[in-house]
């Protein structure tokens, strides 16, 4: 059965025509895909999915729009590898938004990849009411009159010089600057505090900030010259928008001192007699040095963090440093990251800072109350408000209300980050695009899931096309067009095995995914909930984050499922709390746990692993074959052949990290990076090794006909084919087999791997290690990524896990894992701070039973 959308030459030209795709597995697939529809792509994992929808439809986009820029771009174009495929028409402008996270820049916080703080820094210069940061006296403007009055007020015989500031701390050369200077007829300048010749200025460093003043004038104090003080200060304000009076004052025991008063036209404190810079946005810029505190330059933590007992310094150094003493702010600005002019400018009472470090819920609340009832700020206020609301309605609908809008992008899931960055989508307004998203219910409570629907749905109905890899079940029952791949995973999927309505798919026996969808196939209910009734651990007190000084009791040797909805706790009791206390208890070194009172129980586990969704590696190099220690194994069969025992070759000679065997001009990578101006750099394969990594010397040594290259090409099944005689690679093979990772090649780049994939990576590595018995398993969200049929897989490897008496705890919204679980903690009742406590535990059943549990509610219908 394989249904596709009808070819009459109108709906031919609504649908994205796609033959001959042939990238990776994908087996010469032909199919159209409706335009302007919500379309999922599902199937079993590396079934095909991701090749499909990024690696074809995404790729192509993004090569076709290379193709339309500039020379310089398109003269990269032919080394951008187009997609095995043979036509591909009627793909409009793509979009990617998959759920890796990226390189992000410790700058970025929620407010600037959804881009409200653009439109926050715009409105706060605009309608800002600025405040002296000395005194909090309002900032006003200054007459002339008043600047000579403040001057009188000067003591007689007072020296002074008087200068009209024309450069304030930019970067360049300036000579224009100095040229002017020397035209109105002006012999003296102030040029970084030093007074010269105008005749002769001299070189200014073009790459750093300078401050120039002409000298209007010199003179003291007296009665007699208020007249010619009079004339300096309008000579002065006719060259710029204020004047610097430098004072002269003897101190008789500390020497000579100067004052510098700057005084402004256009604002100044009268009081403190200082003026300020007129409001721009890059006013309220911390990544600029008009906004950024000077003091960490705009970090919001120390740039250089000196410790003695270590001898280091460094940010690196301060980053470990901050990981066993806790985070350091600057203590300069507290870490709000701007400088004091700018934290001094409110808009209703709130400074920028201030609006930034509230919840996206509670800025809708700032918002909605926020009036301005004055003629002329009313037009400009609309229509920036309204975008950042637009932005903010949208992150409320994901589930995401609970988010500080200051919270850094690097600390984020890898499904907070991808619905971050749909608010950016949603809110630039574009039509007739084709988005590709990965996954976007990734760590979505089952109550939001509608939530996230509705906001795909907004971005089809504005004339888009919504294309999303996805294995939840409602958003494939609310689809318009579901397309599954399979049958299988590597080479035996890749293929159509049915596309069309949901309805459609349900009804197709050939169909896995219709399988589970119809209810011939589920996930089975465990025989019995394994509850030890004395063996446990308890952690009390916890009061990390948004937590309320809750107490939570872990069973031993048991599946225990933490439950709740998104920014209920749950990161925060498990991963930041329990995990790290356990290992700080066993002897190990962690990250310094949050808050707690006492921890009872870690005698009965000897040891703690905890598995997350992070990258396995933060480059190429790393793969699933290095991460596991399989390499290491396979370069010992290589350096144990004939041929290379002959060549006096050793294991080093197979690694593509070391010299000797690698490819240099690629370094071992089979990539070489293209830096693109104003564009994500582009990746190309090596021209001297062809991607293969090694040099040819190295390639022609072969174990079974196969070169070290081969096999990093090679799928997991089939290389624990390959080795089968060889036990220890077979054994750790055979466990990224078990964990649903078999389609995997064994060279994949860690870089190519979605979170998911990399947490089953480190889930293999473990399972490949001798057993205790006594292990505390700590996963998150082990299901990213995975197929109901791949879920009912690694179930039967956890459970195996559990029956030889480890403790297995998963954070987790899927409801086929938690009702298969022994224990339930469910933490909430809401995100934020209206989340925090435990709202119920006990066996699925009981959690169940209880009404009003957004967790029960949903538990009940699978159960």
């Amino acid at each position: 059965m394989n249904r596709r959308p009808p070819q009459t030459d109108r709906d031919a030209a609504e649908s994205i025509r796609i033959r001959g795709a042939r990238v990776h597995n994908l087996q010469n697939l032909d199919l159209d895909i409706p335009r302007n529809r919500l379309v999922v792509v599902t199937g079993p994992s590396g079934s095909g999915k991701s090749s499909l929808a990024f690696d074809t439809l995404y790729a192509e986009g993004q090569r076709q729009y290379i193709e339309s820029l500039s020379v310089y771009a398109r003269q990269f174009l032919h080394q951008l590898e187009r997609p095995d495929v043979e036509v591909i028409d009627g793909l409009p402008p793509t979009i990617s938004i998959d759920q890796r996270a990226g390189r992000h820049n410790p700058r970025s916080t929620v407010a600037t990849v959804t881009e409200i703080y653009d439109y926050l820094r715009l409105l706060f210069a605009r309608l800002g009411e600025a405040l002296c940061y000395r005194c909090g006296e309002p900032i006003r403007q200054q007459t002339p009159e008043q600047i000579l009055a403040a001057m009188s007020a000067l003591a007689d015989g007072t020296r002074t010089m008087i200068l009209a500031p024309l450069v304030r701390g930019r970067r360049g050369e300036h000579k224009e600057v100095l040229a002017s200077i020397r035209k109105a007829g002006f012999l003296r300048a102030r040029v970084d505090g030093e007074v010269i010749d105008i005749e002769d200025p001299p070189e200014l460093a073009r790459r750093k900030p300078h401050h120039i003043e002409a000298v209007i004038d010199r003179v003291v104090i007296r009665q007699q010259v208020r007249d010619r003080i009079a004339e300096s200060i309008s000579l002065a304000l006719r060259h710029a928008d204020g004047l610097v009076l430098v004072t002269h004052e003897e101190k008789s025991r500390r020497g000579s001192i100067w004052h510098d008063d700057l005084f402004s036209t256009r604002y100044a404190c009268p009081h403190c007699k200082i003026s300020y810079e007129e409001l721009e946005p890059r006013t309220f810029s911390f990544n600029s040095p008009y906004g950024a505190c000077p003091k960490c330059e705009g970090l919001g933590v120390p740039t250089m963090l000196e410790d003695q007992d270590a001898g280091t310094t460094g940010e690196s150094k301060r980053r470990r440093l901050e990981t066993f003493r806790g985070k350091v702010v600057c203590g300069e600005c507290g870490g709000s990251r701007l400088r004091a002019e700018a934290r001094s400018v409110r808009i209703g009472g709130k400074a920028i800072h201030e609006v930034t470090a509230m919840t996206v819920a509670d800025v809708r609340k700032f918002f909605d109350q926020l009036r301005f009832d004055d003629d002329d700020e009313r037009p400009i206020a609309q229509p920036i408000v309204a975008e950042i609301a637009a932005r903010v309605e949208f992150l409320e609908k994901v589930g995401l209300d609970y988010l500080t809008l200051d919270r850094p992008a690097e600390t984020l899931s890898s499904g907070e980050l991808q619905r971050v960055r749909l608010a950016t989508s949603l809110g630039s307004g574009l039509v007739g695009v084709c988005y590709v998203l990965d996954e976007p219910t990734i760590g979505l409570h089952a109550r939001d899931n509608h939530r996230l629907i509705d906001a795909l749905r907004n971005l089809q109905a504005r004339g888009n096309t919504v294309v999303v890899v996805e294995h939840d079940e409602a958003i494939m029952r609310r689809a318009d067009w579901l397309i599954d791949l399979g049958p299988g995973a590597g080479r035996h999927g890749g293929r159509i095995v049915v596309e069309g309505t949901p309805g459609d798919v349900s009804d197709a026996d050939e169909s896995l995914t219709g399988d589970y969808l119809a209810g011939r196939k589920k996930i089975p209910l465990p025989r019995r909930r394994r509850v030890a009734k004395t063996r446990s651990i308890t952690i009390t007190g916890v009061a990390t984050n948004n937590l309320k000084q809750v107490t939570v009791r872990f069973p031993l040797s048991a599946l225990v499922c933490v439950t709740g909805v998104s920014g209920s706790g749950k990161s925060s009791l498990l991963n930041e709390t329990l995990a790290r206390a356990l290992v700080r208890r066993l002897g190990g070194i962690a990250a310094k746990p949050g808050p707690f009172v006492s921890l009872r129980g870690a005698k009965g586990i000897d040891k703690v692993v905890q598995i997350d969704q992070s990258p396995i590696g933060r480059t190429p190099r790393s793969n699933p074959a290095t991460y596991t220690g399989t390499f290491d194994e396979i370069r010992k069969v290589f350096a144990g052949t004939r041929d290379a025992r002959r060549r006096g070759y050793k294991a080093g000679r197979f690694s593509f990290n070391v010299k000797g065997g690698r490819c240099e001009e690629c370094q071992g990578q089979g990539q070489q990076k293209i830096e693109m101006n104003f564009l994500p750099d582009l990746y190309v394969t090596c021209p001297v090794c062809e991607g293969r990594r090694f040099n040819r010397q190295t390639l022609a040594v072969r174990y079974r006909e196969e070169s070290i290259a081969d096999v990093l090409d090679m799928r997991v099944d089939d290389a624990a084919v390959f080795f089968e005689n060889f036990p220890v690679i077979a054994r750790l093979l055979g466990s990224l087999q078990e964990v649903g990772l078999g389609y995997l090649t064994l060279g994949q780049p860690s870089t190519m791997l979605s979170g998911g994939e990399a947490q089953r990576v480190k889930l293999a590595t473990e399972l490949g290690r001798v057993e205790t018995g006594k292990t505390f398993y700590v996963l998150d969200e082990p299901t990213t990524g995975l197929h109901f049929d791949d879920i009912k897989k690694l179930l039967d490897v956890l459970g195996r896990l559990v029956d030889l008496g480890n403790t297995v705890v998963v954070i987790e919204h899927h409801l086929d894992v938690i009702k298969t679980a022994d224990w339930i903690i469910d933490l909430g009742p809401e995100g934020g701070d209206a989340g925090g406590y435990v709202v119920a535990t006990g066996t699925p059943e009981q959690v169940a039973a209880i009404d009003g549990n957004h967790t029960g509610r949903f538990l009940r219908a699978v159960l």
